[in-house]
């Protein structure tokens, strides 16, 4: 064993005859397995939140979305159906048409999107498992699925035959509106089912058939307002965009999950760098006591230090003695912090420790990337405080 090492060991697992320097010594490490405890600990509850809060897209968003590239529809053929059908990366895909829409049931209003949808839709995105009430759309009735919130406001129900909810959307032309009867195509629908994902989609979507949307809308047979894809598994999303938009042509665009929520995953990638950099400030503090102990370690050894410069040890392996005192403090203790987080965010996965709601617990995730993310924070920052501490050493101390 190189002898800065042998010394810095010794050091670090010794007993000073000094007790103020025991317990700053002790304060420090306890500073350290805190730090890095209350770090992991807050970093898997942040990638809990965002993986509950992107669970809603995901039932919603498909792995790519084909849009128009202007206007509100475009043009899709049997032809290119096929093509698209055996193209490698494709698992799936759905066929959509979706407008704004005027919802009407005994003298209620409530404005939403209509979203027709054929029978693929469920193969495409799992909608269809969010059901709390009823069936899903049929594909050869006028039938309707509604979110609970735009029930809340309408208080439709469910296979309610005697009154059904009306649909009215606007007819398309131009010009001026004569007579606002004439404005918009109506028809009538049976309420089959109700869905619950987020406020946002419960409010605001009405599942209906593709041909029960296409015929309200007057829209020919291969004109669609969207085209959402299920891609096979371990397929990079952006290679497959840039094959499905080189398929489809310019009329298009194409849009990963990402890219249809990328305010979403801003916004969470923000607040998780913002509590990173806030904690992270919290360990920076709490090595300052890691300097100080050392300081005052150096302080306590001075007469050690004479002897070892004596002994024929240059002044340069006495600070890497110290350095590595600090270093291996901040390693062990930041390991032991973190298995203590560890500890804490497994307790909070398994036995629901704390809750949002009574029937919802706290949303927290065990990842590699954050135990990585700890160490490397905990290490580099230790080696920082060691080595201004440790630059405390000097020819005057052996005078």
């Amino acid at each position: 064993m190189k002898f800065p090492q042998f010394i810095a060991k010794r050091y670090l697992f010794s007993r000073s005859s000094n007790n103020a320097i025991n317990i700053i010594t002790i304060i420090s490490a306890l500073s350290i397995i805190a730090g890095s405890a209350a770090l992991f600990i807050v970093l898997s509850g942040f990638s809990g939140l965002k993986e509950f809060s992107l669970s809603f897209s995901s039932v919603f968003d498909p792995d790519l979305k084909v849009l128009p590239a202007s206007g509100k529809t475009f043009s899709f053929s049997s032809a290119e159906a096929q093509k698209l059908e055996n193209l490698a990366s494709v698992a799936q895909f759905s066929e959509i048409i979706e407008e704004r829409a005027f919802l009407e049931f005994k003298g209620k209003n409530h404005m939403a999107y209509i979203k027709g949808v054929d029978g693929n839709y469920p193969k495409v995105n799992p909608v269809d498992s969010t059901l709390i009430f009823g069936s899903w759309v049929s594909q050869e009735e006028p039938v309707s699925v509604i979110g609970v919130g735009i029930n809340r406001v309408l208080s439709v129900g469910i296979n309610n035959f005697n009154d059904l909810l009306q649909i009215m959307v606007p007819k398309p032309g131009t010009g001026q509106i004569t007579d606002p009867s004439q404005a918009f195509s109506t028809s009538k629908v049976l309420v089959t089912g109700m869905y619950q994902v987020n406020e946002d989609l419960d409010d605001n979507y009405v599942f209906t058939s593709l041909k029960f949307a296409r015929s309200l809308l007057n829209y020919e047979a291969d004109q669609l307002s969207s085209l959402e894809i299920k891609l096979k598994p371990n397929i990079n999303p952006d290679e497959a965009a840039t094959a499905v938009q080189k398929l489809l042509g310019d009329t298009i665009e194409v849009k990963t999950r990402i890219q249809l929520n990328d305010k979403l995953y801003k916004m969470l990638n923000t607040e998780n760098l913002a509590v990173y950099l806030i904690f992270t400030l919290v360990l920076i503090i709490a090595l300052f006591n890691l300097v100080g102990s050392i300081i005052m370690i150096i302080l306590d050894k001075r007469e050690n230090i004479k002897t070892l410069h004596s002994l024929g040890a240059n002044y340069k392996e006495i600070k890497q003695v110290f350095f590595l005192q600090g270093a291996m403090m901040t390693f062990f203790g930041g390991l032991f912090g973190l298995l203590i987080g560890i500890a804490v965010v497994a307790a909070q996965l398994q036995f629901d420790l704390v809750m949002i709601t009574p029937q919802l617990a706290y949303p927290m995730q065990l990842t590699l990337v954050n135990i990585v993310v700890v160490l490397l924070t905990i290490s580099t920052l230790g080696i920082l405080a060691s080595k201004a501490a440790a630059s405390r050493v000097s020819p005057k101390l052996g005078e």
